[in-house]
């Protein structure tokens, strides 16, 4: 242990806690000799000093609960005016101890060896002792506001340093710095969920297995810790357990578990989707195509739901269709709500972004046609509003103008973000949201001819019921406008 020359410990503050001894030293004034009787005297009281510094202390003894509480009374830290306590702790060589506080004070925990040198300090400190010996714990409020009681709970963590993971059998261990390759045996094909979890740093898992298998994780169980769910098949792995920067130390847990499939436990990651059918498939990186087949014409909803990715869907048919989706079904659920002919359809599901995987519940069913008449072509008249149905491609309306005239367009949709487009005789001009929210209105001069109406969705994958209405107010109009 690093050796210090002590006469009187001072409590200093880093960050706004109380977290260190600063051991003063013994400087001689200018001129002065130190003899070699002087400087054993010296070595000996800084000894004592030390000693003294614990004997007196109440004792921490792991796996028993402490408690405290920090006062006005309690002793001072004279640089940021917090308050603290200490304890004595002895501690054997080898041992991973983990020191936790809670309870209502906002604090600290320090801990340091023999010598007064810092070891760590944090509200839970975690450190592997190299040295048997007796230590000093320090718990201190975070600033010169922090008061109130403590529990301080500490224990000796069971590491183990052996490479093998069982199905079922979580283990503590420790990472000092490299990473750590562990072998996993999977008996069983079947869905599985490994978790690398840690306080001390931010777990980063790899996973290599049969027939080229790979899969990596960050953050995925939360916080900064480590997740990968998926469907494995019976056979060796070799699951990789490091930190996500290369640099962390400190203790991890490490777990295997089983994972329960809902309804049936079936998983069907291919083939046909029918009509008022449901089914559940797992994700895990590749994008998964079914087939759907349309006997009759009408309105059709597909929707992709689950609670581990962000659904996406892509559906592909006859005649150039095309329709996409993320979140249209709300959350970062994905819908495609659309009249389709009959045909055979291509359905991709996917995410939206990343390298996730999950479970999801795919689903397709009749849905009851708008009760209006849609017109998704030819004339539009003033005083006529019409209803037509946008699935992603524009919609042209012919509009006749027989005398010169102010033309107010609007088109409105609650499916959708409307977009609107005339043009002809010279004429180009176009509106987003003119109507407020969502909604398109254009409101333009024209001269007397023939122009086209375009309605269509800002985006090519929305889709969904609008209403398109215009209005025509006679104008003087230069004709050179």
């Amino acid at each position: 242990m690093a050796r210090s020359s002590s006469l009187a410990f001072v409590l200093v503050a880093a960050g706004g806690a109380a977290v260190g001894f600063l051991v003063a030293q013994v400087i001689p004034l200018q001129g002065q000799d130190i003899d070699k009787e002087s400087a054993e005297h010296a070595e000996v009281s800084d000894q004592q000093s030390r000693a003294e510094a614990i004997v007196g202390l109440d004792q921490l003894i792991l796996d028993e609960q402490l408690r405290g509480e920090i006062t006005s009374a309690s002793e001072l830290n004279g640089n940021d005016g917090s308050r603290f306590t200490r304890y004595a702790a002895s501690l054997e060589e080898g041992e991973i101890v983990e020191i936790s506080l809670r309870g209502a004070l906002q604090g600290v925990v320090a801990l340091y060896d023999d010598q007064l040198q810092l070891l760590d300090h944090a509200p839970v400190v975690r450190h592997r002792v190299e040295e048997s010996g007796d230590y000093v714990v320090v718990i201190s409020g975070a600033d010169a506001h922090s008061y109130g009681p403590f529990t301080v709970d500490s224990r000796a963590v069971e590491l183990t340093d052996a490479d093998t993971v069982t199905v079922g059998e979580p283990v503590d261990s420790w990472l000092q710095g490299d990473a750590r390759e562990i072998t996993l045996n999977i008996e069983e094909a079947g869905l599985y969920q490994l978790e690398m979890r840690s306080d001390d740093f931010d777990p980063y898992l790899e996973l290599a297995g049969p027939n080229g298998y790979a899969r990596e994780d960050d953050d995925s169980a939360g916080e900064l810790d480590a997740r990968i769910a998926d469907f494995l098949e019976a056979g060796e792995y070799t699951l990789t357990a490091r930190s996500a920067y290369g640099d962390g130390n400190g203790v991890y847990t490490l777990s295997v578990e089983p994972h329960e499939l809902p309804g049936d436990g079936e998983l069907r990651n291919d083939g046909p989707l029918t009509a008022d059918e449901s089914l559940n498939g797992w994700y895990s990186g590749q994008a998964l195509n079914y087939q759907v087949e349309i006997e009759e014409a009408g309105m059709y909803e597909i929707e992709m739901t689950a609670s581990d990715i962000d659904s996406y869907l892509v559906l592909e048919g006859p005649n150039g269709y095309y329709r996409e989706d993320d979140d249209s079904a709300g959350e970062l659920n994905a819908s495609i709500a659309d009249f389709l002919a009959p045909g055979v359809y291509e359905l991709t599901a996917r995410t939206a972004y990343g390298e996730s995987s999950g479970m999801f519940t795919l689903s397709m069913k009749p849905h009851d046609m708008p009760d209006v008449e849609l017109r998704n072509e030819g004339a539009i008249m003033p005083g006529e509003p019409l209803n037509g149905w946008y699935s992603g491609e524009p919609l042209n309306y012919q509009l006749e103008v027989t005398e010169s005239s102010l033309v107010t367009l609007e088109m409105r949709s609650a499916d959708f973000d409307t977009f609107i487009e005339i043009s002809g005789q010279g004429v180009a001009a176009s509106d987003d949201d003119g109507a407020g929210g969502t909604d398109s209105r254009l409101q333009e001069p024209l001269l007397p001819g023939t122009y086209t109406v375009s309605a269509r969705g800002f985006s090519a994958t929305g889709s969904g019921l609008f209403e398109l209405s215009l209005e025509m107010e006679p104008a003087d109009i230069p004709p050179d406008l």
